[in-house]
């Protein structure tokens, strides 16, 4: 055991990184807060600054510009300015889109805007494209061009929306997400999250979510990680817009901050599993009472904290829940370990579970011949 006062929001917890832009950002804020990161990315973007179709949507732009643009990421609108400058388009593609009404997705595509030297004329209420486009639609759009800084995909629904609305649209297709082309690290992040051996996977884009689906079909396990993020593995989305497609995808209940922020998608799960932290007593034989505090693998005990090995943590779950009733031998056999399991394994883990759980080590009880039990008290 080593000295602790406190355990961090995520200690106790290991975390699956789908992400592949910012992913070390993101593994050090969870990380800051005591999470094991497990880094799986789902898809490559891949820029276009070197694509014909991206410059012929650029000329044609600074040739007729355009009388509405919507600015759908941050990233997209950089990468298209500097494509620009890189053909010396850039300072006519400004002149050209001066005069336009720009209506941006979410703060960082209206951040992009105002750093290019432009103005946004709108943007969307809550971040997705939908209400984006639903401002435009509210607007007389009959032999008016649109220009769609596309997210990372084509939007043939937009498209066609703002078409019958008389609209001639541009799509500017400024980078691409694609499937990674070494696909290891994604699939052993399937398998870890089937067999339980992560407690969360974040996904910052909801093509994250669909790629790692269709890397577990090609696995023949879709079924199996859409039922483990179904029961005990959590999902985190960091918006609106990825949540949508985790729900696409069968995932019953992502957790989603209100705004879409890295920060904000940590401190949600910080928050979502603060409400499983167990905290619990234990009267050793001398009437003195030990404070327990549970936490995924990670065990506070009378402040000192010590790591759960993932058999142990298993064990200990399954004793919990709930605390006081006796379990069967064969049921932590099976649950644990599976069936057919040599009886050997569960006395050697719950003598290693006393150990590591100190001077609450004698809560876990022995029924002999039947099973065992964890005599705590729970607090409130």
């Amino acid at each position: 055991m080593g000295a602790a006062t406190e355990l961090g929001p995520l200690q106790g917890f290991v975390v699956g990184i789908t992400a592949d832009r910012r992913w070390q950002e993101q593994a050090e804020l969870l990380e800051r807060r005591g999470a094991s990161i497990v880094h799986g990315p789902t898809m490559t973007t891949l820029y276009l600054a070197s694509d014909a179709d991206l410059r012929r949507a650029t000329e044609d732009l600074v040739a007729r510009p355009p009388h509405y643009l919507v600015a759908t990421t941050g990233i997209g609108m950089r990468a298209w300015l500097e494509a620009a400058a890189t053909w010396d388009l850039d300072a006519p593609l400004r002149t050209a889109l001066a005069g336009t009404r720009i209506v941006a997705r979410g703060p960082k595509a209206a951040a992009a805007v105002t750093a290019g030297g432009l103005e946004c004329w709108a943007r969307s209420p809550n971040e997705q494209l939908g209400p984006a486009v639903d401002l435009l639609l509210a607007e007389d759009l009959g032999g008016r061009r649109v220009a769609i800084q596309e997210y990372g995909m084509p939007s043939p629904d937009v498209d066609a929306a703002l078409a019958t609305a008389g609209a001639e649209v541009v799509d500017v297709p400024v980078y691409r997400w694609r499937l990674p082309e070494d696909r290891s690290a994604a699939q052993r992040l399937v398998e870890a999250a089937c067999a339980g051996e992560v407690d969360a996977v974040t996904f910052t884009s909801a093509p994250a979510v669909a790629n790692l689906a269709a890397i577990a079909a090609d696995m023949g396990r879709l079924d199996d990680l859409v039922g483990a993020f179904n029961s005990r593995v959590v999902v985190g989305c960091v918006g609106p817009v990825c949540a949508e497609g985790a729900l696409e995808a069968g995932i019953k209940d992502p957790v989603v901050p209100d705004v879409g922020r890295l920060g904000l998608l940590v401190r949600a799960l910080s928050n979502h599993f603060a409400a499983r932290r167990r905290h619990l007593t234990h009267r050793d034989p001398e009437g003195v009472e030990h404070e327990l505090v549970v936490q995924g693998s990670a065990v506070l005990v009378d402040g000192e904290v010590t790591e759960l090995t993932g058999r142990e943590r298993a064990v200990f779950e399954a004793l919990a829940d709930p605390p006081g009733a006796m379990t069967f031998r064969s049921v932590l056999l099976d649950r644990v370990w599976g069936p057919g399991a040599d009886p050997h394994v569960l006395d050697v883990t719950i003598g290693r579970l006393r150990r590591r759980l100190g001077p609450c080590g004698g809560a876990v009880r022995t029924s002999p011949g039947r099973g065992y039990r964890l005599d705590v008290g729970i607090v409130e």
